[in-house]
């Protein structure tokens, strides 16, 4: 598996981490002009979409014929200025998205799911933002699909990082079964960087006993991708 996925040209609908790449999490990105729009069915996954910026709107039918337009949804002009808008959208379900701003930027991620629930707008009033770390490890944490929102396996959110600083530190992991401090989890990092030319470095490597154990430094430039599986 290629774990450090490198930005690519732009375009409009661009397959990242393709389905069955990793366990559960796949990830696209949606880049539309003003009136442009992308179609989709969710089948046996759940999805959210992450307005990275721009404004969309959003229509979603279920299989039962029932549905719900989100019409404005996004508004931030780049990842740097404020929360997140995100948009649920569940299994068995269609949806159409349209940029409704000169440009639209979105992240499209989804995980199997076997349980129906109702799409959701998590607008950025209902984004919960902590201040974690300090010092030079000190950045800001918006949680938009977690606890407060009915998802069966995502987990969504942004984190902003000081020019400089470091982030998820102190060093963790979640590769074992082990409640409540530890769950089996896979992540998906999406990296924007201002300005686009600066960098970053990702460290990630495993117990020094773990029979199939690695250690790598990525270095991450704008657009890039890097998965925990």
């Amino acid at each position: 598996m290629e774990r450090h996925i490198k930005a690519k040209a732009n375009g409009k609908y661009q397959q990242i981490v393709a389905p069955g790449t990793m366990r559960f999490l796949d990830f696209a990105r949606l880049q539309l002009k003003s009136g442009e729009h992308h179609s989709g069915k969710t089948g046996e996954r759940e999805y959210v979409l992450d307005i990275f910026s721009g404004t969309a709107s959003v229509s979603i039918e279920n299989a039962k014929g029932q549905k719900q337009v989100y019409s404005k949804a996004g508004g931030r002009p780049d990842v740097f200025s404020g929360p997140p808008v995100m948009v649920y959208i569940p299994i068995h379900s269609s949806f159409e998205i349209t940029a409704a701003s000169d440009a639209v930027d979105i992240g499209i991620f989804s995980a199997p799911c076997t349980t129906e629930l109702p799409p959701r707008l998590m607008e950025s009033k209902d984004v919960t933002v902590n201040r974690a770390g300090r010092d030079n490890w000190q950045r800001t944490v918006y949680s938009a699909l977690d606890q407060n929102v009915q998802a069966e396996r995502l987990l969504a959110g942004e984190t902003l990082n000081p020019s400089g600083n470091w982030s998820s530190y102190p060093p963790h992991k979640h590769d074992r079964k082990n409640p409540p401090n530890e769950a089996v989890l896979e992540e998906v990092y999406f990296f924007r960087v201002k300005p686009s030319q600066g960098f970053g470095f990702i460290w990630t490597y495993t117990s020094p006993d773990d029979p199939e154990g690695f250690s790598t430094v990525f270095v991450v430039r704008d657009g890039d991708t890097v998965l925990l599986p």
